[in-house]
């Protein structure tokens, strides 16, 4: 989704910052939107780090002479991740420095740059920080729904900075992650297919869409908002 949101967001005139903590595959994304004609640095970086989070703004700001939007997409999904009966405390943490403390830290970092001219902040949560499971992964669920809490903390303090700030809510999204862990059974694949009302998994592009109009001018009286893009398993009581 990462690599997605890259292209279209400089499709559409943005000045990318692709981060990666693999910084191979950070330079393959910068290399792909510099060959259709767009901007973009490559940074590794550690979003889980402050230091590494600094210097990462620090770059961006230095490449492109500010900061107007971050998209918060950095995540995990262990498999080692289920109830809190079973959850390691390590796996608890890991997961909880990923999904959550990484988008503190882009904020802590970012949002002074925001409030210079006005920006967006779009953070990626998940459908999970909505309803409940049986088939628990509750340090992931944990995390992303802070990620809402922390979405809406930053709506109202920093509204009148002209920053506003929404979430995204994506359910089952085909992701090469997804797919290697989960999505390859195929009796897994058809048990979470079964619940999704449209009739297939999400794709990147499904929720790279909705980021873009959140972002933009288009959205200009949107914050704080979270919104699903998920098929309709949010909306699935059977």
């Amino acid at each position: 989704m990462g690599r997605v949101g890259a292209l279209r967001f400089a499709r559409e005139g943005a000045a990318v910052v692709a981060a990666d903590l693999n910084g191979p595959a950070a330079e393959e994304t910068a290399h792909l939107v510099t060959a259709a004609g767009g901007r973009a640095i490559a940074v590794a970086a550690d979003v889980s780090s402050d230091e590494q989070v600094a210097a990462l703004v620090r770059r961006g700001v230095a490449a492109f002479g500010g900061l107007h939007i971050l998209y918060n997409n950095a995540g995990v999904f262990l498999q080692a991740d289920h109830s809190v009966l079973d959850t390691d405390p390590e796996v608890w943490d890991r997961v909880q420095q990923v999904n959550l403390k990484s988008m503190y830290l882009v904020c802590r970092h970012g949002v002074p740059h925001l409030q210079r001219a006005g920006g967006s902040i779009v953070n990626v949560a998940s459908f999970v920080a909505l309803v409940g499971c049986s088939v628990p992964q509750d340090a992931y669920t944990a995390s992303k729904g802070g990620v809402i809490a922390l979405t809406k903390s930053l709506a109202v303090q920093f509204g009148p900075d002209r920053v506003r700030a929404n979430a995204i809510c994506p359910g089952p999204i085909e992701t090469p992650l997804l797919t290697e862990w989960l999505l390859s059974n195929p009796e897994a694949r058809a048990l979470r297919l079964a619940r999704i009302p449209l009739g297939r998994f999400g794709r990147p592009e499904d929720v790279v869409s909705l980021a873009l109009f959140l972002a933009s001018d288009e959205a200009a009286w949107m914050t704080g908002s979270v919104v699903a893009v998920d098929g309709g398993i949010t909306s699935n009581y059977f």
